[in-house]
């Protein structure tokens, strides 16, 4: 049976927050897949694959990046239309060739990579080709505006609905997909990496929307590389290697060692390298106070009000928060990414009065940034693994006024060899490479600047387990030699295990600062969301005060 988006106001919250679905559990088989197979010239990317579906399941499919997940539903999606084996839904015998026959038999995929219009409206993306009409054969504004409203509602968004989309945030945008794939009438809906732009609080919200469609008889295919989340959300787990089905696990008494396994084809006995330096830090890199960055909602860029930010030679220090809360802006104002009069405060770099001017003049000045999009911020995807690992440092291998294409080939492609990137060669387009693959390829072309100063927005968003493990280490090494990195993140146990400090920011304002091992994802939350201590009303619960403390200069 389909579902429409009408549900939505009939499933009531789970309230309580358990891990559980709301419905009593998965119920008649809705989705089989059975001996997929596809070829793209020289490469088979699926080899014989099984996936199973129940009615009301949440049903996750894990692997490494390339292992093949993504072309997988691709092909339920009708994207990819040539391909081997059978699909059944409820049993019966189906031939997908193309999205709209997707569409037709009830299926939606929101994928990784964001399939909306930028310069079309919210309104306008949720409903593109499905605009409902009036006796009069018109579009219907108004119901679309209502119905619009609704949907974001629905997955915790309180935009207007005719914004333009390049306004939104990548989160923001995240979102708007799932309340676009909601707007149809479902049977299986597919979620590529859905949470991986958001916070916790907006997974949480995400998650509600989920347990909603699970309990009207939805069949949900969610492909996470964030192993905790699977805890909380799934029902059974199915494991893709090379292509290749392992194995397919009720997530009721699996551990994540034994999935990690499954995955890598090797234990993984330790995710995050990192651990308390005998050393300590060293001298201060970055200093920055009373930093104000006037906000733009015609852009989607928050305010800050007065951020204090310091960093050491040899430390990684956090940044949490909620989307919107200013991580994100507070790193771009640092490298220089707006204009001058909106940005105003103190920083000194290396002890030095510094003024961000642009990010030419940040990376001249040893700031390298790694940008939370790195498809639209930080690489040229039609273009070389060399074009893009050099365009930042091109001034390394000028010779007479010319780049010398030897020196430049030789810093690259060692680049490649210390960072593992799997790539078919230099001249390879890195579009063509995995989210992994594409993440290390934007570290290169930071480190190839030699920065002292690193700074990473949401590092490890969308890529494997095996490949964040690798960023992990390499942000272990960098830090060992003594840079200094400022790292925002949405994954609290990420920031928790890898950050020497963690900074939380409110609505633009520091509202709380922790030292390692001090830090507990609640303290965190809370202040993430303490709203009175922005507003000025309380400031000092006795509740927190043992918890939390504000930032100093020590």
């Amino acid at each position: 049976m389909a579902v429409g988006r009408e549900i939505h106001e009939t499933q009531p919250d789970n309230a309580g927050g358990s891990s559980a679905p709301a419905a009593p559990g998965p119920g008649r088989v809705i989705l089989a897949m059975n001996a997929i197979t596809k070829t793209f010239p020289g490469v088979r990317a699926l080899s014989g694959v099984d996936l199973t579906v129940r009615a009301g399941e949440v049903a996750a499919i894990l692997g490494e990046n390339g292992a093949g997940k993504s072309t997988l539903m691709n092909i339920l999606a009708g994207v990819f239309s040539d391909y081997g084996g059978d699909i059944a839904l409820d049993g019966v015998p189906v031939a997908i060739h193309s999205p709209k026959t997707a569409q037709h038999l009830g299926i939606a995929m929101i994928h990784q990579e964001l399939n909306l219009v930028p310069d079309m409206s919210i309104v306008d993306n949720i409903f593109l080709g499905r605009e409902p009409r009036t006796p009069r054969g018109t579009i219907d504004r108004k119901t679309m505006d209502e119905q619009a409203t609704r949907l974001l509602a629905e997955v915790g968004l309180a935009l207007p609905p005719r914004r333009p989309v390049r306004q939104c945030r990548v989160a923001e945008q995240q979102l708007i997909e799932v309340a676009k794939a909601l707007s149809a009438s479902l049977r299986v809906l597919v979620m590529d990496e859905p949470t991986s732009a958001l916070a916790d609080a907006e997974v949480r919200r995400l998650f509600t929307v989920i347990r909603r469609l699970a309990g009207q008889g939805v069949g949900i295919v969610y492909i996470s590389h964030r192993l905790e989340e699977l805890d909380e959300i799934a029902d059974s787990v199915t494991v893709l290697r090379d292509g290749a089905y392992i194995g397919r696990r009720e997530m009721a008494g699996t551990t994540r060692a034994e999935l990690i396994s499954m995955m890598v084809g090797r234990p993984l006995d330790e995710l995050f390298p990192r651990s308390d330096s005998p050393a300590g830090p060293g001298e201060e890199v970055i200093r920055v106070e009373d930093l104000d960055l006037a906000g733009d909602r015609r852009e989607g860029r928050a305010a800050l009000h007065g951020v204090r930010l310091v960093a050491r030679a040899g430390e990684i220090v956090g940044l949490a928060g909620l989307m919107g809360a200013g991580r994100s802006e507070t790193l771009e104002a640092i490298y220089g990414a707006f204009p001058r009069r909106a940005v105003h405060g103190s920083v000194r770099l290396r002890g030095r009065r510094y003024q961000p001017r642009s990010p030419r003049h940040a990376i001249r000045n040893g700031i390298a940034l790694v940008a939370e999009d790195r498809k639209a911020q930080s690489l040229v995807l039609t273009n070389s693994v060399r074009f893009n690992a050099s365009l930042a440092a091109l001034g390394r291998f000028m010779r007479r006024g010319t780049v010398s294409a030897a020196r430049e080939r030789a810093a690259v492609s060692g680049m490649v060899t210390d960072l593992r990137i799997k790539t078919p060669g230099l001249n390879t387009a890195v579009g063509n490479l995995s989210g992994g693959n594409q993440q290390k390829v934007v570290l290169a072309k930071c480190l190839l600047t030699e920065p002292s100063l690193i700074l990473m927005d949401e590092p490890t968003r969308g890529i494997d387990v095996g490949a964040k493990a690798e960023i992990y280490q390499l942000m272990t090494e960098l830090a060992g030699r003594g840079s200094a990195i400022v790292m925002v993140s949405s994954e609290l146990p990420e920031l928790l295990a890898m950050c020497d400090r963690i900074v939380v920011l409110c609505e633009g304002r520091v509202t709380a600062e922790f030292r390692r091992g001090e830090a507990t994802q609640e303290a965190i939350l809370d202040a993430a969301m303490d709203r009175q201590a922005v507003l000025g009303v309380d400031p000092a619960a006795p509740s927190r005060a043992p918890a939390r403390r504000e930032v100093s200069d020590e």
